[in-house]
């Protein structure tokens, strides 16, 4: 049909689809912003954080399995398989075993787990704008669909510094009593549950209503001809242009992803508690939440604009990084190191990069339509935790000083502009809504 048409029940499969996110992101940084209180109650090691961390990119390996169960099976099947990995995932980590390397393993296949429902939550949002949403609200839907999965792992921030006490002179850890490390044990497991209950009831929501597409299509893009899975691979892999602002948001936000994820470990050695690492780590994410939105509803209203929009994020990531870098380099650089210096450029970075993510994932899909928008997303962000995984992966054995970790960071925010910059922007899909229902 010409004239699409759109359904009052696409915020509902919004909602249930950005929990689902939100979820997900949640149980993934469980245990980055709580770290020393993990390694009192379960013995964990430095490289045991880090792994913890690190299954969230290892999740991506079957990531080309997702992509094409949504090409072929649709969204609800897609949905119902993740949610269920996750409910699993959680449920293994609420496991109440008393050998502790036992539960450390459970822990450690509970993060697997979760990790693998990265593909989905982190791919789809394009796919369910497109399938849902008109022409005019399909980046604000792509934005909430993939920025409430940072959101989730803000409020991991939030909830366990807030929940978990805090070991006093964690240089000296061996010294606490037994009554304090069983209560530092009781609040994690209480957080660990807590999650498990709301993973299964955003699992329970969606298989009782999550349908994989409306009655007709929004849309004439919605309702076209897509390639096949394997013409699709080729078309993206030989289109250079795609390559590149591949690049400009798989490097960046690589990095920025796997350094947010042990914020608390980097922030230790500069003297910041666990609590205020939390307060940082959740007001970079939640402001690149609102920004990122607030971007994604100015790209509906002018269309176009989105190589321009992403230059200004990307040119402020760069600054915000760099700040940062300096800031910790004291000795060095003499500038001042305090609370204030370091809430403002994490929050700063935080809101450049992650408000850059759904109009990343806009211009891929305008860029190489009619690439199916499950795979061309799902291609981009696994590079994306391929980067980040290498990152993580030379962190386990380099975790004692993390000035070059620090680096990584205007490094690639750099790079990922001078891509950008050299990028010939193109709006197929969005051609093909405004002239052809015209």
């Amino acid at each position: 049909p010409l004239s699409g048409r759109v359904y009052g029940r696409r915020w509902l499969v919004l909602l249930l689809f950005s929990l689902l996110g939100f979820a997900q992101g949640l149980v993934w940084n469980t245990w980055g912003p709580i770290q020393n209180s993990a390694r009192l109650a379960f013995g964990f090691s430095g490289w045991d954080i880090a792994l913890l961390v690190f299954w969230g990119p290892i999740g991506f390996a079957p990531c080309f399995f997702f992509m094409w169960l949504m090409d072929k099976k649709g969204l609800r099947v897609t949905v119902l398989l993740t949610s269920s990995l996750m409910v699993l995932g959680a449920g293994l980590r609420c496991v109440p075993v008393s050998d502790l390397e036992i539960r450390k393993k459970l822990i450690h296949g509970g993060q697997l787990l979760n990790g693998l429902a990265g593909p989905t939550v982190m791919n789809a949002a394009p796919f369910l704008s497109t399938t849902w949403f008109s022409p005019d609200e399909r980046a604000t839907a792509t934005a909430i669909a993939s920025l409430l999965n940072y959101l989730g792992a803000a409020g991991a921030f939030l909830v366990g510094p807030l929940v978990v006490p805090s070991p006093n002179g964690t240089a000296h850890l061996p010294l606490l009593s037994q009554s304090s490390t069983e209560r530092i044990k009781d609040r994690i497991e209480a957080v660990l549950y807590a999650e498990f209950g709301m993973v299964s009831l955003i699992f329970s929501a969606a298989l009782a209503y999550f349908p994989s597409r409306p009655p007709f299509p929004p849309s004439v893009a919605a309702a076209s001809q897509r390639l096949s899975y394997r013409r699709s691979f080729c078309r993206l892999l030989s289109n250079f242009r795609f390559l590149m602002i591949a690049l400009a948001y798989a490097i960046p936000l690589g990095v920025f992803s796997g350094w947010s994820g042990v914020l608390d470990l980097i922030l230790t050695p500069v003297h910041v508690s666990q609590v205020d690492a939390g307060w940082i780590g959740f007001w970079s994410i939640v402001g690149g939440c609102v920004v990122g939105i607030a971007m994604a509803r100015f790209a509906d209203f002018i269309r176009g604009m989105l190589k321009f929009i992403l230059l200004l994020l990307l040119s402020g990531a760069t600054l915000a990084s760099t700040w940062f870098t300096l800031t910790c380099l004291t000795s060095v650089t003499h500038l001042p190191l305090t609370t204030a210096t370091l809430y403002t450029s994490c929050i700063l970075l935080g809101i450049f990069l992650n408000s850059s993510v759904p109009i990343f994932f806009e211009l891929f899909v305008e860029t190489v339509y009619p690439v199916p928008e499950g795979i061309t997303c799902g291609v981009v962000t696994f590079l994306s935790n391929m980067f980040m995984g290498v990152l993580l992966f030379f962190l386990t054995f380099y975790h004692t000083e993390f000035s070059w970790f620090n680096w990584c960071l205007p490094g690639s925010c750099l790079l990922g502009l001078l891509l950008i910059l050299c990028f010939r922007e193109s709006y197929d899909r969005l051609y093909l809504d405004v002239v052809v229902s015209v």
